[in-house]
């Protein structure tokens, strides 16, 4: 047995730290046989959530990055050309984490109790 388990750290060490951890886990809320029905029940929480400019802004590292942003969104006409120069207002004044904490890669899916 604790060959097999030497083995097993060998070839997935991360795999066997987070097994071994006393507080490692995945939290899972349900246990679905059935595919379709799974998906449905997946990600509710941003279902037809739509992202504003706000939300783009927060993704953002430098202020061209987020000037950027707001002259794209003004071009598309997603943004009105008063809301565009309030926002630049607000990045040049007080900078981009004005806005908000910065969103990192996969932000919905740690939002969303359901993963």
């Amino acid at each position: 047995m604790d060959l097999e388990k030497k083995k097993f750290q060998k070839m997935f060490p991360n795999l066997a730290q987070e097994i071994t951890k006393e507080n490692g886990g995945t939290k899972i809320n349900a246990v679905r046989s059935d595919a379709s029905t799974a998906e449905q029940a997946v990600a509710k929480k941003f279902i037809s959530y739509n992202p504003d400019a706000i939300d783009f802004l927060r993704r953002c590292d430098k202020a061209e990055q987020a000037e950027e942003i707001i002259c794209y969104l003004e071009k598309r006409q997603e943004i009105s050309p008063e809301y565009a120069k309030k926002l630049r207002k607000q990045l040049k004044t007080k900078g981009v984490r004005s806005f908000g904490a910065k969103k990192e890669d996969d932000y919905y899916l740690k939002q969303d109790d359901s993963f």
